[in-house]
């Protein structure tokens, strides 16, 4: 009599699990298949669909002792392939999408708990509820979720006031590789008891274990608004307006973004429904906000003298003030845009870098420069967080003939190495996933690669957790 052999890895979780929480159909496994710019796509074994921690923790403890890689997936919008699995078949795809509850939110405390598959625009809409506000803001936050947000530590449009993810985390409940839980959801502003061990897994990208809550901070809800959208001659004017203002609002200040001329015709020709509030004659702009909790706070009036004051220096050439919520929500159109002018322009190469700020206007000159010499037909959109010193440095084909991604490979030595040269980082906020292990490698400092890879072998020491990503 011959003796059944040993049951498939899928057959084994879906009868362990069934198939509520295990879903094997192609269209489903498809849609988590494959990343969010379309230039990876996986094969997973399965998607698993847990409901809650429990679900959780015994997921990771069979995948532990089956040796089955897990990759974490939230709203799947990461820019670095994080949460595509690879080609193997062999890797669970675990969405957290249905752990999306709004736990508690603590309006003494300043604080509010949130599972995380709460897609990030409902944790917003919680918090102002009560009377407070979450200030991550992101192109996806309709979609993106808060587990995703944590994993690749998200930054966005108000890190110059408030800081990233990092900074709005006051404690995280995680679930190890083992299905043991580690729980810090007290939500303690001081709390001196040795490591801090849940900023380990803010921007870990689930290799070190698979969050499933957070508590996060929560501020005054903004009462008053001072928005503006500025002319300036040159990136290195844009630094000295920052200055002035952070000089004459201090912390008031939101938010200070930069744009090229180039962008700006592009949203003209690509999406011409939206209003440009300035003429596109200038080399530069600047969109920046300041915001406080008082109600009578007439920050639109004290950002127009700085304003004025900065004509007067020759660091602004025009501006416009938004006098209504209308307004200003055109000015920010304007910006949340531009990736899709980008994209509907055609293919680009991009980058996300950061700088000290002082140094930002040479390395624009320096690279712009490069990148015009050697990249013939080459169309740079250099835009982004100027105030917290985060560049979107994209060039696109200036037309449809330029295939610009030939030259994808040269530009970024090239332009990672500049970066590097003034202290900077290719990666500012959009994490490493699978697309940048090598720059992560390559320009990392041998001690801290060594301590990372500790890290790693001590929470995963089977190397369950998201494999491929972060670490080569």
């Amino acid at each position: 009599m011959m003796r059944a052999g040993p049951a498939s890895p899928l057959a084994q979780l879906v009868a362990r699990f069934g198939t509520d929480l295990i879903v094997t159909e192609r269209s489903a496994l498809e849609a988590v298949s494959i990343d969010q710019h379309r230039r990876h796509r996986g094969a997973p074994l399965a998607l698993a669909l847990p409901r809650t921690v429990a679900d959780v923790t015994s997921l990771l403890a069979f995948c532990n002792a089956a040796r089955i890689g897990v990759v974490p997936q939230g709203g799947n919008t990461g820019y670095c392939a994080a949460a595509t699995p690879d080609g193997s078949g062999s890797q669970l795809v675990l969405s957290l999408r249905r752990l999306d509850k709004i736990r508690d939110v603590d309006v003494a405390n300043g604080s509010l708990i949130a599972e995380a598959g709460c897609v990030l625009a409902d944790v917003q809409k919680s918090a102002a509820a009560a009377g407070r506000f979450f200030p991550l803001s992101l192109g996806s936050e309709g979609s993106c979720t808060i587990g995703g947000n944590l994993s690749t530590n998200a930054g966005g449009l108000n890190v110059l006031r408030y800081g990233m993810m990092r900074e709005l985390t006051l404690g995280l409940e995680v679930v190890l590789a083992d299905g043991r839980v580690l729980s810090t959801l007290q939500a303690l502003r001081k709390d001196n008891t040795g490591y801090d061990l849940k900023q380990l897994f803010v921007g870990a990208e689930g290799t070190l274990g698979i969050i499933t809550a957070a508590a996060l901070k929560l501020f005054p809800a903004p009462r008053a608004t001072g928005t503006a959208f500025v002319a300036v001659p040159s990136p290195a004017a844009a630094v000295a307006l920052l200055a002035r203002l952070r000089d004459g609002l201090g912390e008031l200040v939101n938010s200070f973004e930069l744009l090229p001329n180039v962008a700006l015709r592009l949203l003209d020709r690509h999406l011409p429904s939206l209003r440009q509030p300035l003429p596109a004659d200038s080399p530069w702009f600047v969109l920046c906000e300041a915001s406080s909790a008082d109600a009578n706070d007439p920050l639109t009036e004290k950002l127009g003298r700085l304003l004025e004051a900065a004509v007067d220096a020759g660091e602004v050439t025009d501006a416009a003030l938004a006098q209504s919520e209308r307004e200003r929500r055109e000015f920010w159109e304007l910006r949340e845009n531009v990736p899709e002018a980008q994209r509907r322009a055609g293919p680009s190469v991009k980058h996300d870098v950061s700088l000290p700020i002082g140094r930002i206007a040479d390395f624009i000159a320096e690279a712009g420069a490069w990148i015009t010499a050697h990249v013939e037909g080459s169309m740079l959109v250099c835009y982004g967080h100027l105030g917290d010193g985060n560049l979107h440095f994209n060039i696109s084909g200036a037309d449809e003939t330029v295939a610009i991604d030939a030259h994808a490979e040269t530009m970024k030595r090239t332009v990672h190495d500049m970066v590097a040269a003034r202290g900077g980082s290719f990666s500012a906020e959009h994490g490493i996933g699978q697309t940048k292990v090598g720059e992560l490698t390559r320009y990392a400092p041998p001690l801290e690669l060594e301590l990372m890879r500790s890290i790693k072998k001590i929470f995963d020491p089977n190397g369950i957790m998201n494999p491929g990503k972060v670490l080569a």
